[in-house]
Parts: C-alpha cells; sequence; structure tokens
C-alpha cells in the first residue's frame, strides 16, 4: 500500500497490519483499510505527526506559519490547531481506522489525544459523533498476523492478566471482546482496554443544507413521518451517529428527547420514514413490520418499462453490497418480490436538475425519456428493489452500484452467474470466480440521489388508519422548487 513519508501509521508500532492494495479508480493517495491495531506506553509527542493529507491541512499549515516565528514557537503545543468538525467538508477523507490499547489505566480523550496526536477539542468531537469504541479485551488478530504481533496480543491478554482485573470477572473472553460506543472523553480505562477510533468519519454535508421542518409530513404523540432527503442517513452510520435525520429533525422540532429510528431506507433515496417518539412505539412499529402490516408504495425512475405484475427473485444472503439476485430458487437464499403497479413514459430529468441533485449518469447512454415505476413492496430486503430492477435490465437512474452491472450483462448477458443465459461451470471454484467478476463489475453506492422515493407509507393499528405521502419527487421538480438551490 502506498503511503506518505509522513504518515502516521508508519511511526507507530503496529500489532498486526496487512497492506491492501488501494481500491481501483481512487483519486486520492493515502488509502487505509483498519490499518493498525497498536498498544501504547507513553509514546513521547514529539514523534508524531498528522499524516498532510487529512481535514486538518489548513489548520496545521496555519500553526506551522505561526510556529516559524521563534516567540510563537515557545508557545505552540504539538496539536495541530482545530476550529472543531464543522462546518461539514464536502468530500470525505481517505478512511482511517486506528486500534489502540492502554497499558495503563488512562482517561479516553487523552490517551486518544496523545496517542495519534490529535487536537483535544478533535478527540471530543469524534466521541461525540460515536466514532470510538472500546472493548474491555482486544479482539482476537487475524489470521494474516506477524508472529511477533501475535506474541504481543497474547501478552495482553493473557489469562493469569485477565483474571486480576475486576471488570471482567464473571465473563468470558468473547464477552469482553463485544465493543461498546465511548460517550464521554472523560471515561476511565482500565489497563488492557482496547480502542477502535475512526479517525475519518463518513460524514452526511447535505444535512446542513435543509429546511427540515419543511420535510416533516405528520408529527403525533408518539411518531413524526418525515419526508426523509437523499443524501442522508436515517439513523447515522457506523462512525456518525450525530449527521442523521433523527438528530436534525429532532432539533427541528425542538424535541426534549430525541426521535428513534423505526425502519431504514437507503441513503441515496428519498421519501417517507416514521420516526419514533417511545420506546414503546418503536416496539409497536416493529411488531407491525414483522406482521407485514405496514405498506410500502415506492416510486422508481428507471432506464427502460418494466411490465406490471409480481417480480420475483432470492436474494443472496450475503450482508454487504452488491446484492445479489437470482429468478432461480437458492437454498437459504431470501425470498423478494415486488409488485408493480403502473409504469408510465416521463421525460428523462431535465439537465438543471440532475445537475443541482449531482445525479450521476453511471455511463448510461443519453435518451430522451425515463419509466416512472409505482412499486407495492411485498418484502422488504436492503436493496431489493434497486437489484431487481437492475436483473430484469431496467436500472434506476443514478444508481451508480447496480447501474454498471446492468450495462454489464446488457453487453454480456453470460457474465452474471446467477442470470438465465449464464455459462455452465465445470467446478465451484469456476463458478466462485465468475461471481467475483460479476460483483467487479457493480460500481460504488452512490453519494447522492437516485430515482427511487418511498412515496406513501400506511398501516391499521388500534382500529385506527394510518396513510402517508411524500412530496414531489426530485426528478418531477423544477429547479427552483428543489431544497438545494
Amino acid at each position: 500500500m502506498t503511503k506518505p513519508a509522513a504518515s502516521l501509521a508508519s511511526l507507530l508500532p503496529q500489532l498486526w497490519h496487512r497492506p491492501l492494495p488501494p481500491p481501483p479508480l481512487l483519486p486520492r493517495a493515502l488509502y487505509s483499510s483498519s490499518p493498525l491495531l497498536t498498544t501504547h506506553r507513553r509514546t513521547p509527542r514529539h514523534r508524531l505527526r498528522v499524516s498532510p493529507t487529512t481535514h486538518l491541512d489548513a489548520a496545521a499549515a496555519a500553526r506551522a506559519t505561526r510556529a516559524a516565528d521563534p516567540v510563537e514557537a515557545l508557545t505552540a503545543t504539538s496539536y495541530p490547531a482545530y476550529d472543531r468538525l464543522l462546518p461539514c467538508p464536502s468530500k470525505d477523507d481517505p478512511p482511517r481506522i486506528e486500534h489502540l490499547v492502554a497499558r495503563e489505566d488512562e482517561v479516553a480523550g487523552d490517551f486518544i489525544s496523545r496517542s495519534l496526536n490529535l487536537p483535544p477539542m478533535y478527540v471530543a468531537d469524534l466521541i461525540k459523533f460515536g466514532a470510538v469504541y472500546y472493548a474491555l479485551v482486544a479482539p482476537q488478530p487475524p489470521p494474516y498476523a506477524a508472529p511477533e504481533h501475535v506474541r504481543i496480543f497474547r501478552e495482553v491478554t493473557e489469562p493469569s492478566l485477565l483474571r486480576r482485573r475486576a471488570s471482567i470477572k464473571g465473563k468470558t473472553v468473547r464477552e469482553a471482546q463485544k465493543t461498546f460506543r465511548v460517550t464521554d472523553p472523560s471515561q476511565r480505562l482500565e489497563a488492557g482496554t482496547y480502542l477502535r477510533v475512526h479517525v475519518h468519519p463518513k460524514r452526511f454535508p447535505r444535512c446542513y443544507e435543509i429546511d427540515w421542518k419543511s420535510r416533516v409530513v405528520a408529527t403525533t404523540d408518539d411518531f413524526v413521518v418525515l419526508n426523509k432527503p437523499a443524501a442522508t442517513s436515517v439513523g447515522g452510520a457506523t462512525d456518525n451517529i450525530e449527521e442523521s435525520c433523527v438528530v436534525f429533525t429532532s432539533r427541528a422540532l425542538g424535541l426534549a428527547s430525541p426521535l428513534m429510528t423505526t425502519h431504514q431506507i437507503d441513503n441515496c433515496s428519498e421519501g417517507c420514514v416514521v420516526l419514533s417518539k417511545t420506546k414503546e412505539f418503536c416496539s409497536v412499529f416493529h411488531g407491525l413490520i414483522r406482521e407485514k402490516q405496514v405498506k410500502k408504495v415506492y416510486l422508481a425512475l428507471t432506464t427502460e418499462p418494466v411490465s406490471p405484475g409480481i417480480i420475483t427473485h432470492y436474494m443472496r444472503p450475503l450482508n454487504r453490497a452488491p446484492r445479489l439476485v437470482s429468478e432461480d430458487h437458492i437454498e437459504r437464499w431470501h425470498l423478494c418480490q415486488m409488485e408493480i403497479l403502473d409504469c408510465k413514459k416521463v421525460p428523462w430529468p431535465k439537465p438543471l436538475i440532475t445537475k443541482v441533485h449531482k445525479v450521476d449518469n453511471c455511463g448510461w447512454p443519453k435518451q430522451e425519456a425515463a419509466y416512472e415505476c409505482k412499486i407495492n413492496l411485498m418484502t422488504g430486503k436492503t436493496h431489493q428493489i434497486r437489484a431487481q430492477l437492475a436483473a430484469i435490465g431496467a436500472p434506476i437512474v443514478g444508481d451508480s452500484a447496480y447501474m454498471t452491472g446492468a450495462i454489464a450483462a446488457m453487453a454480456d448477458p453470460s457474465i452474471n452467474p446467477y442470470g438465465r443465459a449464464s455459462l455452465n461451470y465445470s467446478s465451484e471454484e469456476e463458478k466462485a470466480a465468475a461471481v467475483e467478476a460479476w460483483v467487479a463489475c457493480h460500481g460504488k453506492e452512490p453519494k447522492s440521489v437516485i430515482g427511487l422515493q418511498a412515496s406513501e407509507i400506511s398501516w391499521d393499528h388500534e382500529g385506527e388508519h394510518h396513510y402517508y405521502k411524500a412530496g414531489v419527487p426530485w426528478w418531477r421538480q423544477d429547479a427552483v422548487e428543489s431544497d438545494l438551490v
């Protein structure tokens, strides 16, 4: 893996690390994939530097300029200057995850700040964002770890050492390795505690562009229905629970207690989501979903027409994108069904609208018309509508994750090992290679908007019928109506 000479990773002792090549077409030089587990005693600050490719560049450069003055140099700290995690950058910094083990009792914020040479306020913000996790015991090193690194892991998890730790008394090692979020910079860490720090959390800049009150469809004593904007997360990401629909809607409504998620829709889609005000309603709504009492109707803007009727696929039970589907039943694969209620020809979105919403054309040939499909979602699997429509050759406009696969299958139908035109494979190894090649045909998850709206949601509860509808989908709006203008 290519790293800058000043990379922090090269200056810290490693417990385990397997170099990985950067992903194809990555425009930035620095790429990190869960890089290090590092054990620390009190490391001298002068040995540590922050990578020059982070979002602290400008502040650090300004501090360096001031420090060039002899008087300023005497008073400067070893941390780069920092003005909090706002304003939000328009692009995410390269992924960087640091793994630490405290070798003596520590305070979480101080330990992370000192170990990674990060400003204390920045560490406090990472903790507020939910980007720092801890476990009482470090996790098992991966199979590729070097013998020396395994030795260090065994040292910090030596049974006689663990038996002396009151915090894990009565717990199995597996239970003690369970991770939880650090919630306060002043949280005390016992010697041997493991930390995972997401130094560059995934950001959602559109949260700051939205008039959130105007997106509220309905509010009751139990719940809020939100017309979720695209390019936002309902409940946040693994490393960012702050920039989310639940947080920003709660603030906009001035609620004393934050809203809670009851279900999800993709970050790149827009439309109706139900946010709960109470734990009791969360439980009620989850029960209604399990009993299939919640009806969801979607609008999808596709590149090709789709005939009305029920579409059935089976989805591979692997919790990662892209979600692969097959028309044929495969044991243990999940049933996916949706009903196309209507499909009508509509104009392709105007160039100004696609520009305003940053719609990716994904290499699809320019055309005059698109097709708006009204869909009754019968089963609710992740990416189901997107994967199913792409599988029948009618991908959703702007869906960079699945449209590229659809384009590849149009050029060579046999490339899809689960399609009707798939080849006969002579061995499981050959089939596995074909599956990997098919996965590689798909693109990255969209960062902006795709032609998918959760248009309607309805349910019955305690004799009352609830029905809510989102606003006009983005592709039908004029540029002056858009909340991004």
